[in-house]
């Protein structure tokens, strides 16, 4: 699990740039707002920072489970703050985003695992203006049908859950979550909701093959997912699961147009792809992509 893996050139990132994460620093700071783009630290937060946008983590920034290739601190979470909805409203407003993808920990601690203050945050960037579009990435909620409905009973404009690994993995790196469990989380929004776009997203580089890749991304389809989204993992620090292996450009690009054959709407696979990132312009390309087949 420990030691750092030398990058290849595909991956070497710029410095990041101390003004651009400053700015949003102090925004979110002042708003007591978190982004998975900081507690997660994701490569991209640069770029999506200067692009002025960001991807709010709700419910705080202490996750009650412990998965080995995540940064965001694990332990016993506080007391979710109230003034959160209209807080991120404040920051949408600011930033005047016109697609918000919404995240947050899991909260295992919570009856509903959260669901009401997602549902509760929705419905405030709607109040403020309901031709926002909004994305949910949510944790499975251990199986609760009925806190997944309170959130697709929303006016949602997808709904993302990751599955993030292949199942032979899930014991080492998500030993808290099942894999069938987020395949059920999927397949029930669509159920709940029809008119749903449905997302989810892999990671490469944690020790799978290439074929169990392709066997996640058939499961995905066989529960309608819609998009979805691969990238490469990055350890962390040295005490997260270590990378087995860096992914070539080429073999994304290959995911990409499996994908396609599989049914998807839109794959969007590459060294840096992340859940969240770009998630507009993956949504509209989505969008785009079914107008032209039909």
């Amino acid at each position: 699990m420990s030691g750092y893996t030398r990058r290849p050139e595909w991956l070497k990132l710029s410095p990041f740039d101390t003004a651009t994460l400053a700015g949003m620093r102090k925004l979110t700071g002042r708003l007591r707002l978190h982004t998975v783009c900081e507690s997660a630290r994701c490569p991209n937060r640069q770029r999506c920072f200067a692009e002025g946008t960001a991807a709010f983590m709700i419910l705080g920034n202490v996750c009650t489970r412990n998965c080995s290739f995540c940064a965001v601190e694990s332990g016993r979470p506080q007391t979710p703050n109230l003034h959160e909805p209209d807080n991120l409203v404040a920051a949408v407003a600011k930033l005047r985003l016109k697609y918000v993808v919404i995240t947050s920990v899991t909260r295992d601690d919570l009856p509903d695992g959260g669901a009401s203050y997602f549902a509760r945050t929705i419905k405030a960037i709607h109040e403020y203006s309901p031709d926002i579009m909004v994305e949910a990435l949510t944790p499975d909620f251990k199986g609760s049908f009925s806190a997944l409905q309170t959130v697709t009973a929303t006016s949602l404009t997808v709904l993302n859950h990751n599955v993030e690994t292949v199942p032979r993995l899930y014991p080492e790196v998500r030993p808290q979550a099942e894999y069938h469990r987020s395949l059920k989380v999927l397949r029930q929004a669509r159920l709940f909701n029809p008119g749903l776009l449905t997302k989810s997203g892999l990671m490469l580089g944690l020790g799978e093959t290439q074929q169990e890749v392709i066997e996640v991304m058939a499961d995905l389809r066989q529960v309608g997912c819609d998009l979805l989204t691969i990238g490469q993992y990055m350890q962390p620090s040295l005490r997260h699961h270590r990378v087995v292996r860096f992914v070539h450009p080429d073999e994304f690009a290959e995911y990409e147009n499996m994908g396609e054959e599989l049914g998807f709407r839109y794959v969007a696979a590459g060294p840096l792809i992340r859940s969240s990132f770009h998630a507009a312009e993956t949504y509209l390309m989505a969008i785009e992509r079914n107008r032209l087949r039909n």
